[in-house]
């Protein structure tokens, strides 16, 4: 009933919301006489927070038309080379011959935004590296003839594109994935899979969250799993594809997602009213590209989503060595041959300090030569993938971790 309501809520805010974003127009366009009038650039700045506040915001675009290689600019086109119900494995094919690169599988989370959050990630690591990312469908737009996704799902999907992309593969997890891909790659080393990566980059994730445990990991763990059943799980109302499909709907993460820093929040909203109504264009253009990744929120299907609190933040399924995938035990001591890089913030406050270091203690086989360990100083959970801090001293180091293990 919730999702309903909140569906009656978006159709009742659009027309009142394009009246908003038309009404900002009317006070800054030069060529309307309400533009010049007292205290217009105020009033165009309220409506556009209006505007901002209540609007409804689509999936983004990853929008990388071009990279640098070796100073020379070079095309960039998005292939999709894998459909699957739930997803899909975009390649960035750079429109040139002749550059051999590393090929880099880079796991986007599916935990309530898109993937286009990595968006700065694969800019990155676009110019020494070719790039393929998973791009996780909108579970309110797949039809329930498609099936269940378990977590167990998502750990399928890493095997098979990595055995698609194989051999000489780097993969690379950020936050949420690092814990099912490095199931997905245990299990390959149990089964002495051929199609193994040379390395894994794990980023800010959860692989031990009794270490460290932030506002996140309490939440999981002060809570009865059928709370998160009984609270959080609704079915896709009926104007969409997946209608009937249970879910955690996207406007519940994303209230979350505001309820752990709302002063900041709210702060930021201020300071963006503020340089609207002064015309500092850059910064407040720079509030509107962040809000408009942040704000863009996908449903994940319910089954993932309540296995992966029980498993990952529950249970600590894979710290504690019970893990089982098909009636498969995860172990990640069967790891020999796979090189290994763990990245956390100093600050971070999602992924608590240790949690992905806990790699290092599980793939006790791993040579030490093989290891690597980096916390990044003054660096928050976003800052590890995305900002000055990941393209200036994060991005390298991952580009010499991968380059030292081809």
């Amino acid at each position: 009933m919730l999702y309903q309501l909140h569906e009656l809520q978006r159709s009742f805010l659009t027309p009142v919301m394009q009246w908003a974003d038309m009404s900002s127009k009317l006070f800054t366009n030069p060529v309307s006489p309400l533009a010049h009038t007292p205290f217009s650039q105020r009033i165009a700045a309220g409506y556009e927070l209006m505007y901002r506040l209540g609007k409804d915001y689509e999936k983004p675009q990853f929008d990388i038309k071009s990279v640098l290689v070796k100073g020379e600019s070079v095309d960039i086109r998005e292939h999709v080379v894998v459909t699957k119900p739930f997803c899909r494995l975009i390649h960035f094919k750079k429109e040139t011959s002749g550059v051999q690169q590393p090929k880099v599988l880079l796991v986007a989370p599916l935990s309530g935004h898109h993937s286009t959050l990595l968006r700065d990630t694969v800019r990155g690591l676009l110019a020494e590296h070719d790039v393929y990312i998973t791009d996780w469908t909108d579970a309110r737009m797949v039809p329930l003839s498609e099936g269940p996704f378990h977590l167990d799902d998502y750990i399928y999907y890493v095997q098979e594109f990595m055995r698609l992309l194989a051999p000489d593969l780097h993969v690379i997890s950020v936050c949420q994935p690092t814990v099912p891909v490095l199931a997905a790659i245990s299990l390959m080393a149990t089964a002495k899979d051929p199609h193994m990566p040379k390395t894994m980059t794990m980023m800010g994730g959860p692989i031990d969250p009794r270490r460290s445990p932030t506002q996140v990991n309490n939440l999981a763990t002060e809570k009865k799993f059928s709370w998160f059943e009984n609270t959080v799980i609704y079915a896709v109302p009926p104007n969409y594809p997946g209608f009937g499909r249970k879910v955690y709907p996207g406007f519940l993460q994303h209230a979350g997602f505001i309820a752990m820093n709302p002063g900041r929040h709210a702060q930021s909203h201020r300071e963006f009213y503020m340089h609207l109504v002064t015309g500092d264009d850059e910064p407040a253009e720079g509030h509107r590209q962040f809000y408009n990744e942040y704000n863009a929120v996908l449903d994940m299907p319910a089954e993932y989503y309540l296995e992966t609190i029980k498993t990952v933040f529950q249970d600590f399924s894979l710290p504690m060595g019970t893990w089982k995938v098909g009636g498969q035990l995860v172990r990640p001591q069967d790891i020999t041959n796979v090189a290994l890089f763990t990245v956390e913030g100093e600050l971070d406050d999602i992924s608590g300090a240790g949690q992905t270091q806990a790699a290092h203690d599980l793939c006790s086989s791993i040579p030490a030569d093989m290891q690597q360990d980096f916390v990044a100083p003054k660096c928050g959970h976003y800052g590890i993938f995305s900002g000055r801090r990941w393209r200036e001293i994060i991005c390298p180091k991952i580009g010499e971790f991968i380059q030292k293990h081809s």
